[in-house]
């Protein structure tokens, strides 16, 4: 086909791992990719460029936002969210005033809307919205996504669970288990801070920082980044679906088989176990937050099984191997 019949697909963020991985698959089934950014054909600031952007587009793609792989200080707490819920916003006027606007707009959403969960898993259906700062994070990040009539716009949230590949969770994780600190990592007590407390104009949670005596038990739901983009291009293909959808293996796991998985993979004989208030240390070295591994992530993709959707990378080791193999091959 001849450029001009070539269909469009807008993706902000396109520079990010996930972001890159679907711009190649789109680009690979012979759309034409336009992105948004600072140095892009749309800016964030231009909402005239916005417009053009996605007038007349297919697809339209936002992974635009923050790394929450960060200390939670005030500034970044406030950026984290401003950078999310300002680009979703920009995103539904530009789609809003476009003559032709795209006929469907996912947007990045996190599975980390869930509440801490040991007791069951949560699905679009039946799930439970947690509290505090990274809950919401994503709350207003969906508000703003499904606010207001967009009648020619299919909307869909991704809410995504750890992805697994050349990001930076994983290559946390796959370090650590290098070093020999992929033991067990325990909740419990940790001097109390304030970082995780609510934020926005619904702030929710308590204001000093929740622990729980996990024993290692917390759950870790996670997908391959293959699944991402297959998951994508499903939804993309089945006009059913729409809301928020949860993008997370239906195989989770839970910390203690993370890590002891982690350690066969790279080959480690010992793996020292962390309580909450060394990890605390470590993840102050590292710029980080103890949150992203401690929290319990129980999350299954009810909405893509149901539909038929089958992963790619349904075991963990599997998966954790593919990303390594992938990791030697660069």
């Amino acid at each position: 086909m001849d450029g001009s019949e070539r269909p469009i697909a807008v993706i902000a963020g396109a520079s990010g791992f996930i972001g890159k991985a679907v711009s190649a698959a789109l680009a690979d089934e012979g759309y034409e990719i336009r992105t948004i950014g600072r140095s892009a054909e749309a800016r964030w600031d231009d909402p005239h460029s916005l417009r053009r952007a996605v007038d007349g587009a297919e697809i339209l793609i936002n992974f635009a936002g923050k790394s929450v792989n960060c200390r939670y200080t005030d500034a970044n707490r406030d950026e984290i969210l401003r950078s999310r819920v300002d680009t979703t916003r920009a995103l539904h006027e530009a789609v809003g005033s476009a003559a032709n606007p795209p006929r469907i707009w996912m947007n990045a959403s996190t599975a980390t809307i869930y509440r801490h969960s040991t007791d069951r898993p949560n699905t679009e259906s039946d799930g439970r919205i947690g509290e505090g700062f990274s809950v919401d994070v994503a709350t207003a990040w969906e508000r703003e996504l499904f606010v207001g009539a967009l009648p020619r716009t299919r909307r869909v949230a991704l809410r995504m669970a750890i992805v697994l590949g050349d990001g930076p969770a994983t290559r946390m994780l796959l370090s650590l288990a290098r070093l020999g600190l992929g033991g067990t990592q325990f909740d419990g007590w940790c001097p109390p801070h304030r970082r995780y407390r609510g934020i926005g104009a619904r702030p929710t949670g308590p204001t000093r920082v929740p622990w729980y005596r996990t024993h290692g038990r917390q759950k870790f739901s996670w997908v391959h980044v293959d699944d991402v983009v297959r998951a994508i291009l499903f939804i993309r293909d089945d006009a059913r679906l729409d809301g928020p959808i949860n993008i997370a293996s239906a195989h989770p796991t839970d910390n203690r088989t993370l890590m002891r998985t982690l350690r066969r993979v790279v080959g480690a004989p010992i793996g020292v176990p962390t309580f909450r208030w060394m990890l605390e240390i470590g993840m102050w070295a590292l710029r980080t937050e103890s949150e992203l591994i401690l929290k319990s992530r129980w999350v299954l993709p009810e909405t893509l099984t149901e539909a038929g959707f089958a992963f790619a990378h349904p075991d963990l080791e599997a998966a954790l191997r593919d990303v390594r193999s992938r990791e030697h091959a660069r």
